[in-house]
């Protein structure tokens, strides 16, 4: 390689390296309003985000507002972080109507209670200290649902995703869009829904296609059979609920399978997680869906649940959540009340096309 070449590289490479690495303060930039403005302008093109002059001042009013917070909460004795994410210039409630906003509890209502199901890995003893099926290869790469309530797409495709890996040895990177589209009824595409009927569709359909088949989009549109006609799709027999407010069933289904979990993802210290195992205050209002995919403990002997988010590898540990295990009867902020995994022995349909594995 010349010399040209080898600056270009080393360039390129700083560069990705910069854009990776997280977006720090430091307590100078908090010292005045100019100083807090300018740390402004840095997170806004870190994140690549333009705003017209009238909307700049409003959103840096709401980013003055939130740079408290999270210093507030890093100055305490916390054992999680918070940062300065790209949802900094969002109000609470802008971020929760858009990334909290599956309305779990609200199809709930209209669907009435969870249907009883057996527990197949109610019988699982002798529960392994720590469980991450990400080493284990089960789990895809960090998705990102955008300005879409499709919290619950995501959430179920994990768990298929994951079960598909443990009994065919292939990780197939699955089709959120293909359950925003055509799942409807109850589920509403970006506008919430459930993991169990997102299931009850994928068995009734004859599987899911591929993310490759039908990449996702971030919003609603027409259901687009031709991508799923004569197309690989991954099958599935079922789903089972795992019996709400059980942690240990919750410990159980997860020792043998990513699992499909709701929780309350709308407080302000969800927005702006960092690292760490998380134990803030969170209500049980279950508004967002998203998946068990292993459990673990701290070297100080806290407990957590492992738990893959659709908000970008932007948020949290490189996308991911721990979050305090053994905590209540629901769980820490209602991770017990509502999760579900799929069940499967059936081959899969390659119709006339093979599966391409994505990592």
């Amino acid at each position: 390689m010349n010399l040209g070449k080898f600056i270009l590289v080393a360039l390129a490479l700083a560069l990705v390296l910069g854009l990776a690495k997280c977006f720090e303060y430091q307590e100078k930039d908090l010292a005045s309003e100019d100083s807090l403005w300018d740390l402004y302008e840095r997170w806004r093109s870190h994140h690549k985000i333009s705003h017209d002059l009238g909307e700049k001042q409003k959103r840096f009013n709401v980013f003055k507002e939130n740079v408290k917070h999270v210093h507030k909460v890093n100055q305490m004795s916390k054992p999680y972080k918070l940062k300065l994410n790209k949802f900094a210039d969002m109000t609470n409630h802008e971020f929760a109507s858009s990334y909290a906003g599956s309305k779990v509890n609200h199809y709930r209502s209209l669907q009435g209670s969870r249907r009883a199901t057996a527990l197949t890995h109610g019988m699982t003893d002798d529960l392994p200290a720590s469980v991450d099926w990400r080493k284990s290869g089960a789990v895809t790469g960090i998705k990102d649902q955008g300005k879409c309530g499709s919290c619950w797409a995501f959430s179920t495709v994990v768990g298929v995703e994951g079960i598909n890996q443990i009994k065919t040895k292939q990780l197939v990177s699955l089709s959120e869009q293909e359950l925003v589209d055509c799942n409807r009824d109850p589920n509403e595409g970006c506008d919430g829904g459930l993991m169990e009927k997102a299931f009850e569709y994928i068995k009734k359909n004859g599987g899911i296609t591929t993310e490759q088949n039908y990449p996702y989009r971030a919003s609603d549109g027409p259901c687009d059979s031709s991508k799923i006609t004569n197309a690989p799709l991954v099958q599935i027999d079922g789903y089972e609920n795992v019996p709400e407010n059980d942690e240990n069933a919750l410990m159980k289904a997860v020792a043998n399978q990513p699992v499909s979990v709701a929780l309350d993802a709308g407080g302000k210290d969800f927005q702006f997680y960092a690292e760490g195992v998380m134990n803030g205050e969170c209500g049980t209002e279950l508004n967002h869906g998203v998946a068990v995919v292993g459990y673990g403990a701290t070297q100080e002997g806290t407990k957590y649940w492992i738990v893959k988010n659709s908000w970008g590898v932007g948020w949290g540990e490189k996308g991911y959540l721990r979050i305090q295990r053994g905590v209540d009867k629901g769980g820490m902020c209602g991770i017990a009340m509502d999760a579900s995994y799929p069940m499967k022995s059936s081959p899969n349909n390659t119709q006339s096309s093979s599966f391409k594995e994505e990592l």
